[in-house]
């Protein structure tokens, strides 16, 4: 991954950074759509004494960096299947139910996933208790603002991976004017934008455009913001609803502007530097997505033990100077401060409040409203 900004020295700049990253991730975490902690019936992790074998990961793409896995490997001597599979939350999900619904994990034995489908899995039962006397690093290097959520206030089923900002990549180039979410209704960009298809993100940055408070916002505000993207893909203005897939058509130049992840762009500029992510003049969404051991997963101690070698600051700090998402491990700026300067500073990184104070958290989403809200966006999906 590449670096942005200039370096902060000093301990008192350091710890205004870190006041920073607690509030973005803080805010994260409210953003579950969760409003209290849902119960649960899954199994508990029964650990061996050591983590062998062979361990096998479900993540997103670009969302780790090419040391930690073969280190951990080292250390541990288990064998890791890591598979960048996952391209959305709702579109794993759904692949996944079946087998979830019968106890099996598909081999897998870590998801990782955002707090909203947490929330979802844990209620249907469909994740194992973790064992935290296998997470020391864990418990003594978690962000405070993250240990206790609303869903999953104990942590007994999640551990964080990372957090992060929903906002606008851009080819800076061909599209130089798009800064707001209203820019991407723009016809002289039609055909070339890519949405993303995840209705708790992409609706809100909508109704963000449109003037909504997305914190207070109606069931038919949600649908009013449905209407107008259907109106927009009906007119051929989006190119297509994605995943994290928006990375080719921004490569191949089919798309010059998309909804996009805050990490994602950094990563991508390595092909193409005149790609950027900004953030919306509306301000973004914020979001936090977890790691989690699903129902049959088949070995995990290695999980576990995974969960545990990730949240050691040093080796977080590998993760995030290559993601480029806000970790939420504590202890990490203080060891790229002295490594990577440039990357202590990075803003995506180690927002501060200034830079995410028009940020809203992934809004709750419940009962008829929720049917409502997704029926009416999967209609736009599907047409």
């Amino acid at each position: 991954m590449g670096t942005s900004g200039s370096a902060k020295k000093g301990a008192g700049r350091l710890a205004l950074a870190l006041a920073g990253l607690a509030v973005a991730v803080g805010l994260a975490a409210c953003g579950s759509g969760i409003e209290g902690p849902v119960e649960a019936t899954g199994a508990k992790v029964e650990l061996e004494k050591k983590a062998t074998g062979n361990l096998v990961i479900s993540n997103w793409p670009l969302y780790i960096d090419k040391k930690t896995v073969p280190n951990f490997e080292k250390a541990t001597g288990v064998s890791v299947a890591y598979h960048e599979d996952i391209n959305s939350n709702e579109e794993f999900f759904n692949k996944m139910q079946p087998q979830l619904s019968a106890g099996e994990s598909g081999g897998r034995s870590i998801f990782v996933l955002a707090d909203y489908m947490v929330a979802k899995m844990i209620k249907l039962g469909y994740l194992m208790e973790l064992d935290h006397s296998a997470l020391p690093e864990v418990k003594a290097n978690l962000v405070k603002n993250l240990r206790h959520p609303p869903f999953d206030p104990e942590r007994k089923f999640s551990v964080p991976w990372q957090s992060g900002m929903t906002g606008i990549i851009v080819n800076k180039e061909q599209a130089p004017e798009v800064h707001s979410i209203c820019d991407l209704f723009n016809p002289k960009y039609k055909g070339k934008v890519d949405f993303l298809n995840e209705v708790r993100e992409t609706v809100p940055l909508v109704m963000k455009c449109e003037g909504v408070d997305t914190e207070k916002a109606t069931e038919a505000d949600w649908l009013k913001a449905i209407e107008k993207i259907k109106t927009a893909a009906t007119d051929g203005q989006i190119r297509r609803f994605t995943g994290n897939d928006y990375a080719q058509d921004l490569t191949n130049g089919n798309a010059i502007a998309v909804m996009g992840w805050s990490g994602d762009a950094v990563q991508l500029q390595a092909d193409n530097p005149n790609l950027e992510w900004r953030m919306p003049t509306e301000g973004c969404m914020l979001w936090s997505e977890d790691m989690i051991i699903p129902v049959g997963a088949p070995n995990a101690t290695a999980a576990e033990a995974f969960m545990n070698y990730v949240y050691k600051p040093e080796v977080q700090a590998n993760i995030a100077a290559y993601v480029n998402y806000v970790t939420p491990v504590e202890g990490v700026q203080e060891v790229l401060a002295k490594t990577e300067p440039e990357i202590a500073s990075n803003h995506l990184i180690f927002p501060s409040p200034s830079f995410i104070k028009n940020c809203s958290p992934t809004p709750a989403l419940e009962g008829k409203e929720e049917k409502n809200v997704i029926k009416a966006f999967d209609e736009v999906l599907n047409g």
